[in-house]
Order: C-alpha cells, then structure tokens, then sequence
C-alpha cells in the first residue's frame, strides 16, 4: 500500500485512481422501501471539496465542525469535508427527542465551541433550536447537501500530527470527554485493523452501528476506505426493528466483515423466526467481530450454533477488545477454530486470581479477546502499579501510535489517564480503566475497574450477576447490578421485563427468585431488586448498560418499578420510587 501522512491522502488517492469504484453502498429500510444507493469514490470525493471550500472560506482549519446526521450519506460526506478542510469532525448522536441525549449533546456543543455543525435537512430546525438553547446561536446550522455558497476547494497542508476528529465517549462510567485523534493516530489503527482481521484491498465492510460510536465510525465507514473498499451501510433502526435485516445485508451484499456488540448477537440469536434463517446465507461471513461490551460465551455458542444452518462457521466469531482512547482496536485476530474461553474459578477471581474451576462452585468463563495487535498491552496492578505476571489480574494499558494524544481541553484527565507511568519507571501509557490478564499472549477481559462491587473484602463483576438473572426466566431482558455506598456495599439489581402486561405475573415471586439466585450462586445478600418496564434501564448509543446513570436513577428516586423489593436502608427512595415491600 502506498504511504500516506494522513486519512486525507488517502481518500485523494482512491479517488484519482478508481473514481468509479462504489465507496458506500446504502441500504434501504427494508427490500420494499427502495433500491441500494451506490456512492461511488468519485461523488464521494466531489461532495467533500465541495463541502470543504464553504468551510475553508469561514477560515475552518483547526477549528471544530459538529456532525449531527441521520442520513449515513452526508456523515460521510460531512466527515471527508472536515477531513480536507483541516477542520475537526465532531460527530454527535441525533438527540431523536430523548431528553438524556440532548443533554449529552448541549455538553459536547458546549465544549468544543463549534464553528459551524452539519446535518440533515429534516434535523435542522431541531439542531439550531439545541445550538441556541446553549447560546451557540449564531453558529451557521448547514444541511449538508444544501451549500449556499460554492467556493474552490484548496488542499491544506496537513501532517500526522493533525487533529481528524474528536470521539466523546460513551459516558457509561463518567462525564463525556472528547478524544483527540490525529491522522497519525487513525491511519496506525487501521493498519493494526487491517492485519488483525486479515483484510484485503477492496475488501467489502459494513453494518449498522452509529457513526457517532468508534466501533462504527472507525470499523464499518473509515476501514472500507483506507482499503479501498465498499461501506455496506445499513441504519441502526433498521437492524432494531428487525435484526434478521442485518444478516439478510451479510449475505445478500457480499459482506467479508462486519461486527457488533454482544448484545446484538444475543438478540438475533433469539428473534430470528427459522423461516428468516433459512433464506440466510452466512457461509462468506469470514469475520464477525464482537467487542464493545464483555463477551459472553454463553452468546457465542447460541448464535454458532443457531446459525450453523445458515453457513455461518464458529471460526468467523472474532472477540476483540479496543476502546475510543486507543481509536478502536487493541487487540482481536481471526482465529482457525472457534474463540477461545476458559473456564475459571468464581470465588478466586473475585479475588484477582485465576484459578481452575473447583467442584461445587459455579465457575466463570473468560473469552480471549485476541493479542494486541499495533500496540503493547500491559496488566499493572492499579493500587501499587506494579507490572502484573501472565496469568494475573490487573488494570489494562496499552502504548504505542493507535492511542490518542489525550482529551480535548482537559490536561488533568489527559495527565491520569494517558500519561501513566509503571512503578519501574516505563511512561506513556493509557490507563483503560478495564481489568483482565494476558494468558498465552491473549488478553481477557475481567471487568470494569470503576463497576466492581465489593462485598465482604470480595470482588464481584457486574456482568456476572447481570448475566445469573437473566437465566431464571424467558421474561427478564436486559439487567444491571450496581453498588450503593454507605457503612456496607449495598448490592441492587434493577431487571427489565419483556412484557408491558403485569397481570398474571407473580412479579413478588420473580424478585424473590433473583434474590436466591444471587444468594445461592455469588454468595451475597441483595438489598434491593426493582422489576421495571423494557426501555428503562439506560444504555450508551453503543448498546453498553450505563450502571452509573441507572444507580443514579435509583438513588434520585426517578426509577418507575412495576415491582420492588428493598432493604429498609432504602426506605427514602422508595417512598420517592413507589410502593415497597420492606425486608
């Protein structure tokens, strides 16, 4: 491949040399809403300079652009504008009328100070409403394919070391913060991308994940270019509606590799009718990835195996592991059998310790998620920041070109975070904030460093506990364990239902269940179960349960249960969250 300094030459490259060649290929809502829309890298390109000259015109370089689009077409457009103007991208979800969101997204406004901000014809009204009500007013609100004036396009001097955008993370453990990403950083992760999964020039990527999200912009739109490629582009809502749509695209469009959270498996392994698996055709799926959140094994098996008949091959399933703060990837690779899980002793990993399973415990099964690939993995322990051994359990860091400078405007955090030093002295590291172990060169992931609750001088993972309640019963959807501060950790699970229909329900029995399980299986007493409706519990525009804004919920008496049980130590906020029943 030919060098490139920056993201930009390579879409100048492609451009010059296949202008024919399809870019992005956009995907209807369904078969009878419309044909694909071919994009070619030609048209991509034209759109952009098009795009770029207005935003050099108003002396855009190095300044912040927001990005707020619905329409996958003009994101991009919108992002290769930035891109050859020298400008920021800042892409952002689409409030979509949610209040939480909007307010994600008046903080972010606020914080980068834009210049201007894209977005579709049909968003406008609503984003300038938003821009003004953070006193950004007079910050221009331009669809993107409507430009009012056309100026030539100049290609600006650009170097590794040029800002391509910021990513604000998800915010699931904290305040939203704006990872700064330069050319140099996004071409060394695609490089590590491309080696890790074995891609190929003119390789066809895609899916539906938001372009808001790295996993989405960084792995089904970026990637597909730097290869020369096609983004096969599906819209979230669609694979929401009905997630056979997403691999129905798969087979139908010839896509080599595509990806998704955990979540996503689980719920087409379990929605998928056997008349829509046996129109499907997986068998030139060659890499699914599965990273954003913990992989289960559990999910693993039940997607392989429900989707066998449709050509899908355990070996295609890819765990990686990768965070904003790293671009995307950090470690991951396609692997000749199916991924690797282990299982390990419960109660000794609660004390960071890898054990084999012991007779009479309930074990736990720890995926790989591939080696690092493009950067250097440390486990360091993150009390005395020592360098941990193979096989032991500590915080994840990780160095090298992949991992961004630091957080847009914020030197303290950057310093914490992105400037660890080791207790011997070695610097330059990111601080994930993630625990796992390196075992055999693989890295596994254990859990969240800020998100482990401690009972009893034990450490329990939250994904455990979540994942034991969901099995009591077919009507438990999507859960979250949290810990509440006090004189003792206090333990709550708030569980969904998959109905909206509360009669016939021993819902006081559920509870009951819960409590038991985790009695039986973790050890633990439960101070509070709440039984809530679908949709309650929060989660990122990733699909990661936000633990921190549910606990919040809870201790703000803003949780509506259909049902409860709490502690007595809870009695406040259930006179503020509902009826109780009182233990």
């Amino acid at each position: 491949m030919t060098h490139h300094r920056t993201f930009t030459d390579v879409i100048l490259d492609r451009a010059e040399r296949t202008p024919e060649r399809e870019a992005l290929l956009l995907l209807p809502e369904s078969d009878d809403r419309g044909r694909p829309n071919p994009v070619s890298y030609g048209a991509l390109d034209a759109a952009a300079r098009e795009l770029a000259g207005w935003l050099q015109a108003r002396g855009a370089q190095g300044e912040r652009v927001v990005l707020m689009h619905l329409s996958r077409r003009q994101f991009a457009v919108s992002l290769l504008a930035c891109l050859y103007a020298g400008a920021i991208a800042v892409p952002v979800p689409p409030t979509g009328g949610r209040r939480h969101h909007a307010v994600r997204v008046a903080g972010i406004v606020k914080d980068v100070a834009p210049c201007a901000t894209f977005t579709d014809a049909a968003l406008a009204p609503d984003v300038s409403r938003l821009l003004a009500s953070c006193g950004y007013g007079s910050v221009p609100c331009l669809a993107a394919d409507a430009v009012p004036v056309r100026v030539p396009w100049q290609r600006p001097e650009l170097s590794e070391d040029t800002v391509a955008y910021l990513q604000y993370t998800s915010g699931s453990t904290g305040t939203p913060r704006g990872v700064v990403v330069t050319h140099g950083n996004l071409l060394a992760n695609l490089a590590a991308i491309e080696e890790a999964l074995g891609a190929g020039p003119g390789e066809r990527v895609g899916g539906w994940l938001p372009f808001h999200h790295d996993m989405g912009l960084v792995g089904q739109l970026l990637l597909p270019l730097y290869l020369g490629g096609t983004s096969v582009l599906l819209s979230p809502e669609a694979f929401l509606k009905r997630p056979a749509r997403w691999l129905e695209a798969i087979g139908r469009y010839g896509i080599g590799i595509s990806g998704a959270p955990d979540f996503a498996y689980e719920l087409c392994a379990r929605q998928v009718t056997d008349e829509q698996v046996a129109g499907l055709d997986l068998s030139g799926w060659r890499v699914a990835v599965t990273g954003g959140e913990p992989v289960a094994a559990t999910t693993g098996r039940s997607f392989t195996q429900r989707f066998a008949p449709a050509g899908f091959r355990p070996e295609a399933l890819t765990p990686c592991y990768g965070l904003a703060e790293a671009t995307l990837l950090v470690s991951g690779g396609c692997l000749e059998t199916a991924p690797a899980a282990r299982a390990v002793d419960g109660e000794a990993l609660e004390r960071h310790q890898l054990r084999e399973p012991r007779a009479g415990r309930a074990p736990r099964t720890l995926v790989a998620c591939g080696r690092p690939y493009g950067s250097e993995v440390r486990i360091v322990d993150p009390e005395s920041l020592r360098t941990v051994a193979d096989g032991g359990i500590g915080e994840i860091w990780v160095r090298g070109a992949g991992v961004a400078g630091g957080y847009w405007r914020d030197r303290t955090a950057t310093a914490e975070v992105f400037d660890a030093v080791t207790a011997d002295g070695e610097g330059g590291f990111l601080r994930t904030g993630d625990l796992g172990t390196l075992l055999d060169g693989r890295l596994h992931v254990t859990g969240r460093l800020k998100d482990v609750i401690v009972v009893g001088g034990r450490n329990l993972y939250p994904q455990d506990l979540e994942h034991a309640v969901q099995q009591i019963s077919a009507l438990f959807g999507t859960g979250t364990a949290f810990s509440v501060p006090g004189e003792r950790e206090r333990v709550v699970m708030v569980q969904e239902l998959r109905t909206h229909k509360r009669y016939d329900l021993d819902l006081d029995g559920l509870a009951g269940d819960v409590e038991r399980c985790l009695a039986e299986e973790f050890g633990i007493s439960v101070d509070g179960v709440l039984l809530v409706r679908p949709g309650t519990i929060r989660r990122t525009t990733s699909g990661k349960v936000e633990r921190a804004a549910t606990r919040r919920l809870f201790l703000n008496g803003r949780l509506q249960p259909l049902h409860q049980r709490l502690g007595r130590e809870f009695a406040p906020a259930a006179g503020r969250t509902g009826a109780a029943r009182s233990r």
